[in-house]
């Protein structure tokens, strides 16, 4: 089945499932789904960057601070964080995401809105991630991360998510 052809259960504005559709049928009519980010941080603390290849469906070649994607029907929030994480990482193993913050995106360039919850974990696994989402990788010191954001070109949901974590980290809130 190519990703288009995923099913994704569509939700309302309070996270409630109101129906089922190929992921290609959601993007196309920019229906609201589930999503999730997952912040990756290696033994020394770095976090885990890379740039999404020029075939994926949504924002291809840019830059993300996160490993994720769509939930699946039926899918819970937790399940497709471990699995989109081990998937993007090519591993197995890793200890069950720990989730940090959830919100509702609303995508700028018209592309719809999906609910975002955003996760982290420590992998000390050797990763090997999927030629298919993965161009390029590595694992950034925070400091040098933050010096990137803008001078690269990023996803703009990865973006929004990382903002808000720090928020959220820093104790405010981002409306």
């Amino acid at each position: 089945m190519s990703a288009a052809e995923e099913i994704l259960d569509v939700v309302d504005e309070h996270d409630r499932v109101v129906g089922r559709l190929p992921r290609g049928e959601v993007y196309a009519r920019g229906l609201r789904h589930r999503c999730v980010f997952v912040l990756v941080r290696d033994a020394g603390d770095r976090v885990f960057v890379h740039r999404r290849t020029a075939t994926k469906l949504v924002f291809p070649s840019l830059y993300d601070m996160f490993v994720g994607g769509v939930v699946g029907a039926g899918e819970g929030y937790d399940e497709a964080a471990l699995r989109e994480a081990e998937e993007e990482l090519g591993v197995r193993g890793l200890p069950r995401p720990t989730p940090l913050l959830k919100f509702l995106y609303e995508d700028a360039a018209g592309r719809g809105s999906w609910w975002s919850a955003v996760y982290e974990v420590r992998c000390d696994l050797p990763v090997d991630p999927q030629v298919e989402e993965v161009a390029w990788h590595g694992f950034l010191p925070e400091r040098e991360l933050l010096a990137r954001l803008g001078t690269w070109e990023w996803v703009p949901d990865g973006l929004a998510a990382y903002e808000r974590l720090r928020a959220h980290r820093a104790g405010t809130l981002i409306m």
